[in-house]
């Protein structure tokens, strides 16, 4: 889901910081645009459009991206638009990008209906609304497959896709054929207890940005303790937080979930993840066309790594050293992201959340992001075919590689690794 607003310490209500910077699989060589035509003849000029908020960060620097690649800025077609007149329509030869409609407050409304853009509560009808425009959507050259999103944007959907495609994941009892319903708290406890899962996230289906999400962690003694930035006030409404907050009175955290499950509730296993100089670490990597170009480690003393929750990035030359000392290789890890990203052929690019368990050797997806690529000012990994660039410049990149005389950039991805197991 796009960026949720959310309040400050001490209620007082900010813009989000930005993040360093949600299909079965199918064989990479069959991989083709997912509508409208391929683009015109050998030397035609390519117009690239993209759909987006006008004057947002991501429009913003995926247009300096188009200019610097000496293209004509795209046309950019406002989301407010596409929601209020149930779609738009793009030429036969316009290659179509989507964007995050997050940070807009007008666009909020329109998706969710609720007065406060900082509320946390509205995410299936935010779904519903978002999947109903991108159906609307009409011709051109589509980078974002309108399927795929709806896998992407499910949390449980997306889960069992990358399970199935045996992608190494945390295990999860809501997501594929012996899913189980959670309506509310009381599920949750039966979870815990029946699949012997004394740790666990709670998400809600369709969030982003650790929007509503809740680390749940009980012990031995029936103590229980949530660490979330979800703000419960005192009339039971959700508040999206800047401060990570702890709650240690099961009923506030059986208000927080019953009040989230209406929108449908994801649960996974918590895995303990590898650290770096103390502080939990997991790794953010952008897949373009098929091939990890941009990595970031994120870092942090909570559950949650978010920047806008406090953490920080960490080093990623360190990632690797521990990786290859533990016997293990970044080939491989890199490898992991490009399998994930291969349950999505028809989507140019996605950001893999990948966790590292302790000890550097073995590896997790924890979920696939549509909208993952706001990585300001990081240029590719050394031999991604990205260096220099930006995610924003690889992924313009990638579209003017695909010619009618050359091979689909889909197709153009690291060959020869090997599955490295959760």
């Amino acid at each position: 889901m796009g960026e949720r607003p959310t309040r400050r310490v001490g209620g007082t209500r900010g813009p989000r910081v930005p993040e360093p910077g949600p299909t079965p699989s199918t064989d990479r060589r069959t991989a083709v645009p997912p509508s409208g035509s391929e683009p015109g003849p050998a030397g035609a000029p390519v117009r690239l459009a993209v759909v987006g908020n006008p004057g947002n960060r991501r429009t913003t620097l995926f247009a300096d991206a188009v200019r610097a690649a000496g293209l004509p800025a795209p046309r950019v077609v406002p989301w407010e638009r596409v929601l209020r007149d149930g779609g738009a329509g793009f030429a036969a030869d316009e290659t179509v990008r989507l964007d995050s409609p997050g940070e807009h407050p007008e666009v909020d409304r329109l998706l969710r209906d609720v007065p406060d853009p900082t509320r946390v509560e509205g995410s299936a009808r935010w779904y519903a609304r978002f999947t109903e425009a991108v159906r609307g959507l009409r011709g051109g050259v589509r980078l974002d497959d309108p399927g795929e999103l709806a896998v992407l944007f499910d949390k449980r959907r997306c889960h069992a896709a990358l399970a199935s495609a045996d992608i190494p994941v945390p295990r999860s009892p809501t997501s594929g054929p012996d899913a189980v319903p959670v309506t509310g708290w009381d599920d949750v406890r039966t979870v815990m207890r029946d699949h012997r899962m004394p740790r666990l996230f709670v998400k809600i289906a369709h969030g982003s940005s650790a929007s509503g999400v809740l680390a749940v962690e009980t012990s031995g003694s029936g103590r229980i303790r949530a660490t979330t930035s979800v703000e419960l006030t005192p009339d039971g409404a959700l508040f999206n937080s800047l401060k990570v907050r702890h709650y240690e009175r099961e009923r506030d955290i059986a208000a927080i979930v019953d009040a989230l499950a209406p929108d449908g509730l994801h649960l996974e296993r918590w895995l303990p993840k590898a650290s770096q100089r103390g502080r939990a670490a997991d790794l953010r990597v952008v897949v373009v066309a098929r091939r990890a170009t941009h990595a970031v480690v994120r870092t942090s003393t909570t559950p949650m790594t978010n920047l806008h929750l406090g953490g920080a990035r960490g080093d990623l030359d360190a990632v690797r050293d521990a990786v290859e000392a533990a016997g293990g290789s970044w080939a491989e890890v890199l490898a992991v992201c490009e399998r994930a990203a291969a349950c999505f052929p028809r989507t140019l690019c996605v950001g893999v959340d990948l966790l590292p368990a302790v000890g550097w050797r073995r590896f997790a997806v924890g979920e696939v992001n549509a909208f993952g690529d706001l990585l300001p000012r990081l240029t590719g990994l050394p031999g991604s075919g990205a260096e220099g660039l930006d995610t924003y410049a690889a992924q313009v990149a990638a579209v003017l590689r695909r010619a009618p005389d050359r091979p689909h950039p889909y197709d153009q991805h690291r060959t020869g690794t090997t599955h490295v197991s959760a």
